[in-house]
């Protein structure tokens, strides 16, 4: 299939003229816990590593002595801590955290010049949020207010930054996994990447930028029309993507060989078609083994490489995560309300296959691909309220009846022993 022309649903490179360079290579993390970027909090500055996640929408950080904290967040030694005297708790898909909701001031420094007063929860408890050797203390969630806790009001930070600054509203990712990094060895899975806050840098991927459309603004909601393995269509309705055979997420056996061995080319190329701006075209994204199959540590021997499927199912639809986003250089477009996704620099291959963003694919209708969650309205909750109602009456007539029956008898009777005893009967 031939490219078709240039066209709304992609951007040519040397889109942004911005110089982004004292962004590039931000980000620090370890393959399977997440991307960090170092985060100035307080007055005088405290810094700390944070948690890069587009799948929530807080902002907190550790304030007490964990078992896997080198350091924390001391508020009593922040001369611009203000507090809320609100508390807050946040679960994930695994692991929690509750605590103390303030504001201060933060910086980047790594990211633009600009300072501001933010949204921080403080965390006091936690249970299998941190991760030993992780290396970071807190996490930045970067989706919308609708998700924030304890509910929407909670201003999350990159709306305090669009607020009180002129920085663009755009941030983009390149997250370069142990898939693919030079110096990645058992042991030693230092992983890195960038982390553009405001705009678009050309030199960060290679060919175009395709965009799907944000179809919701709570996660970055985007519409899967299509997927193939190795070629092959799943042949399922694009409304139910989110329920895969079961067999298709299994992960609960390990896969090892020989150091230096993993052959990757028994493993199929898995492509996700994602409807563009264009609603009756779409483009897909082929996901390599080295980027579904995550290496597991502290289990395989020095002679060995181990590996784990490390994609999961969620209620609330595929969650598209590291995972897929490491190879690709993802845009995170809030302004115009789109995800665009393009090969980057630090993309994964091997000798015979590479990571590819390629389109354009036709079809009809691709918007009713969306998945909705059966919603009830409210002149339905309104019958359902007056039948349970109804239902509540009939019970409550005949108690009411034997309790009426029992005051009337009491009055026709002088109380005495045997009354007394009948009467803790009936109560019991």
């Amino acid at each position: 299939r031939s490219p078709a022309p240039a066209h709304s649903a992609r951007t040519r490179r040397g889109a942004s003229a911005v110089n982004f360079v004292n962004m590039i290579d931000n980000l620090r993390g370890k393959s399977g816990q997440g991307y960090y970027i170092e985060m100035a909090v307080g007055t005088p500055p405290q810094k700390l590593n944070i948690l890069v996640d587009t799948g929530s929408s807080n902002f907190a950080v550790g304030a007490a002595s964990h078992p896997f904290l080198h350091r924390y967040y001391h508020r009593s030694l922040s001369s611009s801590y203000r507090d809320l005297g609100r508390s807050v708790y946040v679960p994930y898909t695994q692991g929690r955290w509750e605590g103390e909701l303030g504001t201060d001031l933060l910086s980047i420094p790594h990211g633009p010049n600009v300072s501001l007063r933010a949204n921080i929860a403080a965390i006091t408890q936690s249970d299998r949020f941190f991760i030993n050797g992780s290396n970071w203390e807190g996490i930045l969630g970067l989706a919308y207010p609708e998700i924030a806790r304890p509910d929407e009001t909670l201003e999350p930070f990159f709306d305090s930054l669009l607020r009180q600054t002129s920085v663009p509203d755009v941030f983009s990712l390149q997250l370069c996994g142990a898939g693919f990094t030079q110096n990645y060895s058992a042991g030693s899975s230092t992983v890195g990447g960038s982390m553009i806050i405001g705009g678009i840098d050309p030199s960060l991927y290679v060919g175009e930028l395709w965009y799907t459309p944000i179809r919701r603004e709570w996660y970055y909601e985007v519409i899967i029309v299509r997927i193939e393995v190795n070629g092959q269509d799943l042949n399922m309705d694009c409304k139910e993507t989110e329920q895969f055979p079961s067999g298709f997420w299994l992960g609960e056996q390990l896969v090892c060989w020989q150091a230096g061995s993993t052959p990757w080319h028994i493993f199929p190329v898995i492509s996700l078609y994602l409807m563009s701006e264009n609603t009756n075209q779409s483009f897909r994204i082929s996901i390599l083994p080295q980027q579904y199959l995550r290496p597991v540590e502290d289990v395989a021997s020095a002679q060995e490489d181990c590996y784990k499927f490390a994609v999961s199912q969620s209620s609330t639809g595929t969650v598209m995560g590291a995972v897929i986003m490491e190879g690709f250089y993802v845009v995170f477009d809030r302004e115009h309300r789109r995800i665009g996704f393009a090969v980057s620099m630090c993309h994964v291959h091997d000798e015979f296959r590479t990571a590819a963003v390629e389109g354009p694919f036709h079809g009809v209708d691709l918007e009713d691909c969306g998945y909705n969650v059966p919603q009830t309205d409210e002149s339905t909750l309104m019958t359902i309220a007056y039948i349970m109602a109804g239902i509540c009456a009939l019970f409550m007539l005949p108690l009411c009846l034997m309790v009426c029956q029992w005051r009337f008898t009491r009055c026709l009777h002088p109380l005495g022993t045997g009354d007394f005893s009948d009467d803790i009967s009936l109560l019991k």
